[in-house]
This record gives C-alpha cells, sequence and structure tokens, in this order.
C-alpha cells in the first residue's frame, strides 16, 4: 500500500508537472516522469479535482491545468502584506479602469488578517470595496485584452492582436509575443511591450488601443538578453529607443525646491542647489517629449534649461496658452506701464 507521504509527494510533482505544460500533457508522459502506471495518474487526476479542488481541464488524451482559476498558495508576513496593500491602492488611485482581480486579491488578503491584525484587516477590506465601486470605469474589452495577455505571457503563446493607430484611428493586426505589462500612471493605463511578427521588430501597445485580440496556438520564448528593467531604465515613463539618452536640465524655484528633493523621480537624476535658492534638476532621459506633462505640472516654478528642443516645445506651448487666455495684450500693457514708471522713476532720479 502507498505511503501517505509518498502519495502526498506525488500529487505534488503532478501539479507541478501540470503547471509547467499549460499545453497539457498526456498521462502517458505523467505516468513516465512520475515512475507510476497509468491507472494510478488517473486516480491522482481524480483526486486533484474532486478533493483537492484543483481546476483540471480534460481535452482527449491531453490533461492539464486551468490556470485563469488555480489559486496559488503565497505566504506573507505582516510587511509583506502591506506592500500588496500599498502597491494596489496605488494602482486603484493611478488607474482608472475597474480591475475585478486586483479587488479580489485585496479582499483576500483582508479575509486572511482578519483574526491576526483586525484593523489591517478591516481597512483592506474597505479598498476592496472602494475598488469595485460603481464609479470605477467599467471597460469590459480592455479587461478582456489584459487577461488574454496575462494568459499569452504565462503560458508563452502567440497573440493576434487589432491595435488602433493613434491620430489615424487605422486599425493594423499582428500577430504578437507578449514579453511585458507595464502599468503606466502619468496615462491611467498599462501598456504590453513584446515581439511584433513579419517583420520582427519590438513594440510597445497600448491597452486601450488594442480593440481585438485572439489566443495562438504558437509557442514562443523571450529572449534571455530581454531585460525590461534595462530596456526602460532610460524611460520617463514607458518611452525608449534604441538611441543614447538625452540629458535634460531644468531650474526649479525655491519655494518648491525642497518638495522635489524629496522625491528620487529618475535612476539617473542629479540635484544641484544654487546659491540664490535655485534648484539645477539634472537626468538622461530616453524620451525628454514624455516629461512634459510633468514639467506641465510644476507650471512657473519650473524652467528648461536644455534641451534647446524641449525648451521650445515649451515656449510655443506658453504661446498657445496665452492665446487661449488672451493675455498676450494684457502682458504687453503689463510690459509697456512697466517701463513707463521705470521711466518715470529714473527721470525723478536725475
Amino acid at each position: 500500500m502507498e505511503a501517505a507521504e509518498n502519495k502526498s509527494l506525488r500529487l505534488a510533482q503532478l501539479i507541478e508537472l501540470l503547471l509547467a505544460h499549460p499545453q497539457g500533457m498526456i498521462k502517458a508522459d505523467i505516468a513516465r516522469r512520475l515512475n507510476v502506471h497509468r491507472s494510478t495518474v488517473g486516480r491522482y487526476i481524480d483526486e486533484l479535482s474532486q478533493q483537492l479542488h484543483i481546476p483540471i481541464w480534460e481535452d482527449g488524451n491531453l490533461i492539464g491545468i486551468n490556470r485563469d482559476d488555480y489559486e496559488m498558495k503565497v505566504n506573507l508576513n505582516i510587511h509583506e502584506s502591506m506592500a500588496i496593500h500599498l502597491a494596489t491602492r496605488l494602482m486603484a488611485t493611478r488607474m482608472d479602469k475597474h480591475n475585478p482581480h486586483a479587488a479580489a486579491a485585496l479582499r483576500k488578503l483582508g479575509q486572511s488578517l482578519d483574526k491576526f491584525a483586525p484593523q489591517i484587516s478591516q481597512h483592506l477590506l474597505a479598498s476592496a470595496e472602494v475598488m469595485d465601486d460603481v464609479a470605477q470605469r467599467r471597460d469590459p474589452n480592455y479587461l478582456r485584452v489584459l487577461e488574454l495577455l496575462t494568459r499569452a505571457w504565462s503560458e508563452g503563446r502567440l497573440v493576434h492582436i487589432w491595435h488602433k493607430q493613434e491620430g489615424t484611428g487605422k486599425v493594423f493586426d499582428y500577430e504578437f509575443a507578449p514579453y511585458f505589462i507595464e502599468p503606466y500612471a502619468v496615462g491611467q493605463t498599462a501598456h504590453v511591450i513584446g515581439l511584433r511578427k513579419s517583420p520582427d521588430k519590438m513594440r510597445t501597445f497600448k491597452l486601450e488601443r488594442i480593440e481585438r485580440a485572439e489566443l495562438l496556438a504558437d509557442l514562443y520564448t523571450i529572449p534571455d538578453e530581454f531585460d525590461p528593467h534595462e530596456q526602460l531604465a532610460d524611460a520617463w515613463g514607458i518611452w525608449y529607443t534604441d538611441t543614447e539618452p538625452v540629458e535634460v536640465v531644468l531650474k526649479f524655484h525655491p519655494r518648491v525646491a525642497g518638495r522635489v528633493k524629496e522625491t528620487r523621480w529618475h535612476r539617473s537624476e542629479d540635484v544641484t542647489d544654487q546659491a540664490d535658492g535655485y534648484l539645477l534638476w539634472r537626468a538622461r532621459i530616453a524620451e525628454p517629449q514624455e516629461m512634459i506633462p510633468w514639467i506641465r505640472g510644476w507650471g512657473a516654478d519650473c524652467e528648461v534649461v536644455g534641451p534647446e528642443g524641449l525648451r521650445r516645445e515649451l515656449m510655443r506651448e506658453t504661446k498657445r496658452l496665452m492665446r487661449i487666455y488672451q493675455l498676450e495684450k494684457t502682458v504687453e500693457k503689463e510690459d509697456g506701464d512697466y517701463h513707463n514708471r521705470r521711466a518715470s522713476q529714473l527721470f525723478r532720479s536725475e
């Protein structure tokens, strides 16, 4: 009779095998891997499904685990749980799409802390309710695309996507291998980075612009040299290039200098306090244009010193704002009044 501990070990090995083969395995292959009879594999599969409630699927001779419904066991201490809470709350406040999976994860975390840390548990559960609130923007297509890309990434399967081009609105379709999914706080969205097939080229697609996606049977392998952290190392957010990054130099007013120094905005940044209280901020950025919304947020307290192209862009935008708010004549009048007052003062001093 099979020892209980040996059987438990074999069941754990079977789960690991099936998770490692998302396309499924045949019983003969499983029996060979576990060194047991095929009939024993059948009993193990029944036990996983009926007693351990592992979501098993069967398709002809193939057997596998439904990865969408399989619940992974993760052990967290109180500080690790708080880290998950902060990450999820940040997603809830910086992403405008309703994500029931994030709410469910936070709810499970809150329930698990009910006895151990009831006060934290209460707030985690409340946060989950906020994330499920009707005020969150419902976008079923966005959620479907995110789920399908997650499945493709986890199983190493190509996808066929239909992507709407920005500006023209034209829809192009591609076979695509997802390498990484990156949230983008500035745009309150997420992007998928990967290889567009035929011709092969690295591309980044915004999830909201993917109108449709289908999972393909073809498999792909992410190259060992691909490192998303290195790929995005010089990016301000999500934009990256194959060219050398550009040095951006900003000058901040003394009234915001302290606030700027409180946060590390980019890994390459260097800050220098000036004698007059101003702060000089430098960083090497892949695409400086991506910084414009952030620079705008500082208003007149931030001056672009370089590069020249970025400075000219902010100057053009300032002129457009002056036209929108009809400030050109007001500025001219104020300048004229100032020069008249100055001339009068000089005349009196003589």
